[in-house]
Formats: C-alpha cells, structure tokens, sequence
C-alpha cells in the first residue's frame, strides 16, 4: 500500500517536463515492479496448497558428495587375563591392564573356565578340556582312595566294638 501512495504522489507532485515525466514514470515502473517480484516468492503454505498448480521453484543446488575420511585409528584397549588351574581343580584368574592388576587371585570354578574357553575359541577349548578331565580323573582317584581308606576305618571301628 506504501508502493501505491508513493507512486501516486509521484504522478501528482511531477513537472510536466518531459525529465520530470521520464522520473515519474520510471518511479511508476519501479515500484509496480516490486510486488511482482515479492508475488513469485511463496510462503510454505501457499506451496503445500497450490503444489500441483504453481510454477516449480528452483532447487536448491544439489551438495558435493563428502570426500572419504581417512580411516580413524581406532584406540586399543589391552586386557591380559591369566587363568591358572592346578592338578587338584582349582582354578584362579587374574585380570591385567598394562603393568596394573584389575583383579588378582580369584577363584574360579572349572566348568566357568571351560564354558568361557568354547565361548572364545574352539581352539582353546580343547587343551582346556583335556586339563579339566585330567584333574577330574585325579580327583576321582583320590575320592575313591579315601572311600577305601573310610571303609578300612570303619571295618577297624566295628572290631573294636565288639
């Protein structure tokens, strides 16, 4: 509404000189331009809503593909776990990271360690195993040489009493 009252005080205050014309019609041209450049601009509404119907608008320039990043180091973390089993079947784990321990001397149950070795690797498992039935073999050895010793004493007892 502006452009129009600037344009019509324009006609009116004009000189009818033939420069005064030429500035009065060039102010007329420029502001009558104006809105029809404004008009082409849509708000997102006017778009969502005369989609099909208006002229396409220009799109924006597609981007560059992104350049490859080198390949990130990636940070190791090193972790030493011991496990150590005895002849008997006891078994303990330590827990290291660099020259500091996490966790020393911990009891750990046979079977614990043999589930966890076929978790990590068949390879492992195997020697494992055989380590675990050994100590097994030795530990039934011994309950059967108690089992015998424990019938000898009770066969010792029953003489005494009598």
């Amino acid at each position: 509404m502006t452009v129009d009252t600037f344009a019509a005080e324009a006609q009116t205050d004009a000189v009818d000189t033939p420069e005064a014309a030429l500035d009065s019609s060039a102010a007329v041209d420029s502001t009558t331009e104006a809105p029809a450049a404004d008009a082409s601009v849509e708000s997102p509404a006017d778009a969502t809503d005369s989609s099909e119907t208006a002229a396409p608008v220009a799109e924006k320039p597609k981007k560059a593909p992104a350049k490859k990043a080198a390949p990130k180091k990636t940070k190791t973390l090193e972790l030493t776990l011991t496990v150590t089993g005895t002849a008997d079947g006891e078994w303990k784990a330590e827990l290291k990271q660099g020259n500091s321990y996490i966790a020393k001397n911990l009891l750990v149950a046979a079977a614990a360690v043999s589930r966890a070795a076929k978790e990590l690797h068949e390879d492992l498992s195997g020697p494992i195993d055989e380590v675990i039935d050994a100590a097994r073999e030795q530990q039934a050895a011994k309950v059967a040489a108690l089992e015998a010793e424990l019938e000898a004493a009770r066969k010792a007892l029953a003489e005494l009493d009598d």
